[in-house]
């Protein structure tokens, strides 16, 4: 069965999803997955102590994360179910929150490049680098031929697609002269295939220069492998009782700007991105390591460390049309979306909120964790991705999300509002309280706010009293 079939008439729209019981909750996925009972059976109580001596080294226990799900996503008009892995409170409401905010004016549109990885071959004591890069670039074919070392990815399309030479005549210590070799990597994240080919060149790159080699490994700032998801959103989703959504999205630029602006609300304003695309990371059993320290260093690249986002008002009809977003030699058009059928078609609905966001995101769905890790298959079972790059462009949504939902808070009423009343729970646990009496504790210390533990244990006290 095709996968249009598979998905035809399922919506991700998940009203109360949160006010279910676990068990309700684990029988809608599992329908909407097509779960099987031993699926149901792994994603419920995980990793085997065998699976898990088998995965790293000195394995002493498992630590248990909770699975959550992200819900109302609507990306390139498909809807997906996001299986997100946290520890921290709101995370997954919010996202869900603002996932559904995104769909009334039609959901993500998304688009990525090629799964290009990068992989860096350190070269010392080059006596002429001038020609020793000349040397490297007129053998560049032969170089790419003998780094054609995974005949998997080669029969799925991918390998070497290129080698550049970087020039670095001042260090703290001496001058390099430094080869990157572009890999395509296909649906696997590729680390160790760019690794195993960056070795095996090197041999060659001293002979060609003169030099000797010394580090032989990929770059995590894998700017050559990026995912992109934009949104519009109806001012009018952002209405409410206490505030006008022209405000709210006028105030939502704002705090955007700052974080374009001022590094030290940056830094804050990515990890609330990084909250949702590592979430999802972790479910999948990708490398969020690898993706902060892309994310953070791509954030950078301008010399000043910014926001990955852009939020501004669109205030008239003509700016649906305009071109936006230069990425690489291409650019993302905005011509033809929104689509017909979506909410924002008209001029009745302006002004918009438009969302964009771009970042370097090197996942596999192949591979690594992702084969390893029984809850990983699970949780790509769930999303239905068909490619590493279709996970990107998910994630990059998810990433967009979560940030609008912070902003909003902070935009609006604070961001302690929601998050406390969610953090409640962890503190009455924290203090002692089980079962029934976890909400009811928490729920006392949201009325009094006074979310803390010593509180806590004082209403278990009188609770036992």
């Amino acid at each position: 069965m095709k996968r249009d079939d598979q998905t035809a008439g399922r919506s991700s729209r998940l009203s109360g999803f949160y006010q279910k019981s676990v068990a309700e909750r684990v029988a809608i996925v599992a329908d909407w997955a097509d779960l099987t009972p031993d699926e149901v059976a792994v994603l419920q109580n995980g990793l085997t102590m065998g699976q898990a001596d088998k995965m790293i080294e000195n394995v002493i226990g498992r630590y248990c994360l909770p699975m959550g799900i992200g819900a109302n996503f609507t990306v390139n008009g498909r809807d997906y179910l996001i299986p997100m892995v946290v520890e921290e409170p709101s995370v997954v409401a919010a996202v869900s929150y603002a996932a559904k905010l995104a769909r009334s004016g039609g959901g993500f549109r998304t688009g990525s490049t090629p799964p290009v990885m990068i992989a860096q071959i350190q070269l010392l004591d080059v006596p002429d680098p001038a020609a020793a890069e000349a040397a490297i670039l007129a053998e560049k074919a032969t170089l790419l031929d003998l780094a054609n070392t995974s005949p998997t990815i080669a029969e799925l399309g991918g390998g070497p697609v290129d080698i550049q030479v970087h020039h670095l005549p001042e260090t703290p210590t001496v001058p390099m002269l430094i080869v990157h070799l572009l890999f395509d990597t296909r649906d696997a994240m590729g680390a160790n295939a760019v690794n195993t080919a960056a070795e095996t060149i090197a041999p060659m790159l001293e002979r060609l220069t003169g030099g000797s080699a010394l580090l032989r490994i990929l770059s995590n700032l894998t700017d050559q492998r990026r995912a992109w998801a934009e949104t519009f959103i109806p001012a009018s989703a952002f209405s409410s009782v206490d505030h006008s959504g022209e405000a709210v999205i006028r105030n939502i630029a704002h705090a955007n700007a700052f974080a374009v602006a001022d590094p030290y609300r940056a830094a804050t304003h990515n990890k609330g991105i990084l909250n949702g695309v590592d979430a999802v990371a972790l479910a999948t059993g990708n490398d969020w390591r690898a993706i902060e320290a892309g994310a953070h260093a791509y954030a950078a690249r301008n010399g000043q460390y910014q926001a990955l986002t852009e939020w501004r008002i669109i205030e008239e009809i003509e700016d649906l049309g305009l071109k936006v977003g230069e990425i690489g030699d291409r650019r993302l058009e905005i011509g033809g979306w929104p689509p017909p059928q979506s909410p924002i078609s008209d001029l009745q609905s302006l002004p918009l909120l438009y969302g964009r966001i771009e970042l370097p995101l090197s996942v596999g769905i192949v591979g690594g964790a992702t084969r390893a890790h029984p809850r990983a298959q699970i949780a790509l079972k769930i999303l239905g991705v068909e490619s590493a790059c279709e996970l990107s462009e998910v994630m990059a949504a998810v990433g967009l999300a979560q940030n609008l939902a912070a902003i909003r808070a902070l935009a609006t009423e604070g961001i302690q509002r929601g998050h406390m009343s969610l953090h409640a729970r962890q503190v009455a646990i924290a203090a002692g309280a089980r079962g029934l009496n976890v909400d009811r504790i928490a729920a006392q210390l949201v009325r009094e706010g006074q979310v803390r533990v010593e509180r806590a244990r004082e209403l278990i006290g009188e609770a036992r009293a």
